[in-house]
Order: C-alpha cells, then sequence, then structure tokens
C-alpha cells in the first residue's frame, strides 16, 4: 500500500461551544471524511493520574499548559510524513488519559480543532490554513453548559463557577486575541452556512494546487 503524506494542514480555533466541530463535521461530509485525518487538541490534555481526584478538579484547563502540545506536534509531523499515530483518549469526567487510543492513518488533508491552538507559535507555523469561529459569549456558554451538564456529568455550578474563574479569563488572555492569525474568520458558527461553503471551496482549491 503506497504512504499517504499529508499535503494539507487545517487549524480550527476558536472559544469554548463556538461551533467548531460543526464546521469540522460539514468539512468532513463535503470534502470527505476518505481524505481527511482529524485530530482534536482536547485529546492532549496531561496525563493527571498521579494527582487525587480533588487536586485535578484544580487544574487550569483553559490555560495552554494543561495541553501537552508537544505531542500533537510530534503527531502532526508524523501523520505529514505518512505515518499513522495513535491519538489519545481523555476521560473528562476524571481528568485523566484512559489508556486507550485511536489510530489516526495520514489522509490527504489534516484538521486541527481546539480552543488554544493559535496561541501555540510552534502549532500554529504547521497551518497551510486558519479558521477561527467567531460566535458570541452567550451563545457559546449556554452551549458549555449543556454540554459540560450531559455529556461530563458536571453540575449547573461547578460549569458557572469555572467559566467564571478560569474559562472567561483564558479565552480573554489567549483565545480571543489568537483571532488576528486567522486566515479567515467565520462568524455565526456552523450556521453560517454562505461561509462554510466558501472554505470547501478553498480547500478543494488549494488541495488542486
Amino acid at each position: 500500500m503506497t504512504k499517504q503524506n499529508t499535503s494539507l494542514v487545517i487549524g480550527i480555533a476558536g472559544g469554548t461551544g463556538s461551533g467548531k466541530t460543526t464546521i469540522a463535521d460539514y468539512i468532513l461530509e463535503t470534502v470527505g471524511a476518505e481524505k481527511i485525518s482529524f485530530l482534536p487538541h482536547d485529546a492532549y490534555y496531561h496525563e493527571l493520574g498521579d494527582l487525587s481526584q480533588e487536586d485535578r478538579a484544580k487544574i487550569n484547563f483553559d490555560h495552554p499548559s494543561s495541553l501537552e502540545t508537544g505531542l500533537l506536534i510530534d503527531h502532526i509531523h508524523q501523520l505529514k510524513a505518512g505515518n499513522p499515530i495513535e491519538l489519545p483518549h481523555y476521560d473528562f469526567k476524571n481528568h485523566t488519559r484512559t489508556g486507550e487510543t485511536t489510530t489516526i492513518e495520514p489522509h490527504q488533508i489534516l484538521i486541527i480543532e481546539g480552543i488554544l491552538i493559535f496561541a501555540e507559535p510552534k502549532l500554529r507555523e504547521l497551518f497551510d490554513l486558519l479558521i477561527y469561529v467567531d460566535t458570541d459569549a452567550d451563545i457559546r456558554f449556554i452551549r458549555r453548559l449543556r454540554r459540560d451538564i450531559e455529556e461530563r456529568g458536571r453540575t449547573t455550578e461547578s460549569v458557572i463557577d469555572q467559566y467564571l474563574e478560569t474559562v472567561r479569563p483564558m479565552h480573554l488572555e489567549f483565545v480571543e486575541p489568537s483571532k488576528r492569525y486567522a486566515s479567515v474568520i467565520i462568524p455565526e458558527g456552523g450556521y453560517n452556512r454562505v461561509a462554510l461553503d466558501l472554505i470547501v471551496a478553498r480547500i478543494e482549491s488549494m488541495l488542486q494546487e
């Protein structure tokens, strides 16, 4: 089997609940999942198994230091070279890696999605196309509240406390300023169909080039 080298690396950034995953899914469906490898940055949170559950909950998960970005960068290089990687699985309820992995094969397109990916210079320089999803803060908070309660077993009070203590301050310090590095800014997230179609057309054009 011929080894497939990645020719196009796309970064999708934006605040929590902005619609990054919706846009990634649209690209996967429209361009073709068979052409794309997908890596979520939040799969790379540091392993915290040596800490107590109480100490894990105190970690600022919205700061760049909470993520093992060096491993993500290594995985991008591996995929670009045509080699598969093992994507970590992260348990958001217990704040630790599960020990399981998923094999990601290299494809023509590699999509990286995450809140902080444009705030990391060494990571940012690997992207050929930088997409920032710009959605109002109130909409983002409501989406995060629903997700954390329904999918991650959090209480309403804990989600609000975390949002005020770390999510909002880190967004203002790291995420919002990183918007200036974007090649394209998409207002209204996944509901902006015109912008999505333009992005897909741009990706197909870049592949042809």
